[in-house]
């Protein structure tokens, strides 16, 4: 006796535009100002400039990869690819985090290098670029806060993360040129770029944080599987509960499969029944696309066999049974 339901659920187009559009305009803003930090860091002479550029250069890249990344995710799913294509907006996520690190890793090298030899720097030139980037930055943080999915879409997180760390990095700046014109401190600049790397690289630690354990296939970790067990084996009916997995594509909708051992005394409409009712508990965990397959139990059990909150490790147990109360 078996029967498999499968569950689809998609309503996040409209985010998907909303997204995409943000990440575009956002892109272009981005994309003009690098150009004009990279200018006036050559002309200036700072690392700090030139920092804020090369990070600039990896918003602008990790924008373009995530806007790719949302329309490589939009195609539809396929014989050859059954859940679609939505798992690249996290290779993107994590491709986003990989860059800002190899980022921070530059700049603190040249940094060093200066301390050793700090530069002439023309601080008047540093303090009018760096703060025109820091207006571009604002503008651009506050409008993807406003108008894109920054909370939930960790594609879209990554992207904002991104040009957060440039927003600091302008910041940075500034106070590097403040500080060389009224004290003539020189090293403030190396020592920015160093606070502001290591800032990029704590956002980067952050996305990889959130996509590894995607791309490992890992359950979510605020689903409570434990509570999950419990309230399928307190359905009437449910006997047992094993190969169990709860997984996520994007960090959104999540999957869930298992295995249900019932009593073999059910009809098949009882039994139907009894899956609808489990599946409206798994929608209270966030899960809205589950396959159920339903079994005697006498048959053969691969995996850990939960029953009456008790986990009997029994591998290949035709024998196996469970009582519920």
């Amino acid at each position: 006796m078996s029967s498999a339901h499968h569950h689809h659920h998609d309503g996040h187009h409209h985010v998907h535009t909303s997204n995409k559009k943000v990440l575009r305009i956002s892109l272009w803003i981005i994309a003009i100002y690098m150009m004009v930090e990279v200018i006036g860091g050559l002309w200036t002479g700072s690392l700090a400039l030139l920092s804020d550029a090369g990070h600039m250069f990896s918003d602008a890249f990790a924008i373009g990869l995530s806007l790719l990344a949302f329309q490589f995710a939009e195609r539809a799913s396929n014989s050859q690819n059954t859940f679609g294509y939505k798992r690249a907006e996290i290779l993107a996520a994590a491709l986003n985090g990989i860059t800002l690190i190899v980022i921070a890793v530059l700049i603190i090298i040249e940094a060093i290098r200066r301390f050793y030899q700090p530069p002439e720097i023309a601080t008047v030139g540093m303090l009018l670029v760096s703060f025109i980037g820091l207006v571009v930055n604002i503008v651009i943080a506050v409008y993807m806060h406003r108008q894109g999915d920054t909370e939930q879409n960790v594609n879209m997180r990554s992207a904002y993360l991104h040009v957060l760390g440039d927003l600091l990095g302008s910041v940075g700046a500034i106070i590097a040129a403040l500080l060389m014109m009224f004290f003539d401190w020189r090293l403030a600049d190396p020592l920015v770029s160093v606070m502001v790397a290591l800032l990029i690289a704590r956002s980067a630690y952050g996305i990889l944080k959130s996509t590894f354990p995607i791309l490992m296939e890992a359950a979510p970790s605020h689903i409570n599987q434990q509570s999950i067990v419990e309230d399928i084996l307190n359905t009437e009916g449910i006997q047992g509960i094993h190969d169990l997995h709860v997984w996520t594509l994007t960090g959104q909708g999540h999957y869930f499969s298992a295995h249900l051992v019932v009593e073999e005394t059910l009809t098949v409409v009882e039994t139907s029944q009894i899956i609808h009712q489990i599946e409206a508990k798994l929608k209270d965990y966030g899960i809205l696309h589950s396959t159920l397959q339903v079994e005697g139990k006498r048959h053969q059990h691969s995996e850990t066999l939960y029953c009456d909150g008790m986990q009997n490790h029994q591998h290949h147990a035709p024998h196996q049974t469970c009582h519920h109360h």
